[in-house]
């Protein structure tokens, strides 16, 4: 298994799985435009064969701040630290960034806060977050829980 850096060439694959995961209820869906509008926030891991195998994204929101988003592993390397790897490889770049303040919105915050990272109020969050939240479908009734990392 590899880490690396998206291509664009993945971006329907990437939509694909996320949109997998989304409806077992783990993320929020993403469209295609979406994708590929950010697809050099998205790291991936694949097999020997190039096949996709999980995903993560790190997005930046305002000064110091950046959100780990779309974390995701197919169904039979769940569990086996594939995910844990793909955060950390968004964890490194936010330092190499100089991002001070790393966050995500979650509805598995267990798998965060075994990573280092806290449970916080949403309202803690830069007001940017909002822009983002305004066009999600679970707005205004979001159950997702923030968590944050202080690099």
């Amino acid at each position: 298994m590899q880490i690396r850096k998206a291509k664009l060439s993945e971006a329907e694959e990437i939509r694909r799985l996320v949109n997998d995961f989304a409806r077992e209820g783990l993320v929020l869906p993403r469209s295609l435009a979406d994708v590929y509008e950010n697809i050099r926030d998205f790291y991936v891991l694949t097999d020997g064969e190039e096949k996709l195998r999980g995903i993560a994204a790190l997005h930046i929101v305002w000064q110091g701040w950046a959100e780990i988003r779309s974390v995701c592993v197919d169904g039979e390397l769940r569990g086996k630290g594939y995910g844990k790897e793909l955060v950390n490889a968004c964890i490194n770049e936010a330092r190499a960034l100089g991002i001070k303040k790393l966050f995500s919105l979650t509805y598995i915050p267990d798998f965060f806060v075994k990573l280092g990272f806290g449970t916080e109020d949403k309202a803690e969050l830069p007001h940017k977050v909002w822009a983002d939240c305004i066009n999600c479908p679970q707005f205004p009734d979001c159950n997702e829980v923030a968590v944050i990392l202080n690099l």
